[in-house]
């Protein structure tokens, strides 16, 4: 028994597919930027000064990592990074928000404890008092952040 399709389904088939490859090569493009010969890439510069910030003995500073980036794993880099300075990460996720520079947002109006941590993170402080949370400050990660290289053991 031969089965017959009607040439209308091809038509159909056609059609969906070319919107299946328009919205894939949409996807593709936001997902991975394609930058001219005039664009300059920047690429983040760890300064001794940055890397080097630790949390000073006596001091606890609680910290919400948030990976406001295309990139998997950020904001797990940013949480090994910062825990490996002192800092007491308690909550890593990521947010719908996109953000190009990384913030730091104060919650607990402690202007010391948000310094430290936007100068490890080489950010920006914005106070935004929330004493819903149980936390000093909030991280979000932006594109101009990069994690430095991961320590060589053979």
């Amino acid at each position: 028994m031969k089965l017959a399709v009607k040439p209308g389904w091809y038509v159909v088939g056609a059609i969906l597919m070319v919107v299946g490859i328009v919205y894939g090569r949409r996807v593709w493009r936001e997902r991975h930027p394609v930058l001219s010969a005039d664009s300059a890439v920047v690429l983040p510069r760890y300064d001794n000064e940055a890397y080097n910030t630790r949390v000073p003995p006596g001091m606890h500073i609680t910290v919400e990592v948030l990976n406001a980036t295309t990139r998997n794993g950020l904001g797990r880099r940013a949480t090994t990074y910062l825990r490996d300075r002192g800092f007491d990460v308690v909550y890593t996720g990521s947010t719908r928000e996109r953000r190009t520079s990384t913030v730091v947002f104060d919650r607990s109006r402690q202007q010391t404890k948000a310094a430290l941590v936007a100068k490890a993170m080489r950010g920006s402080v914005e106070t935004r008092p929330d004493t819903s949370r149980y936390l000093d400050v909030t991280v979000l990660i932006g594109t101009d952040w990069s994690p430095p290289a991961l320590p060589f053991y053979p």
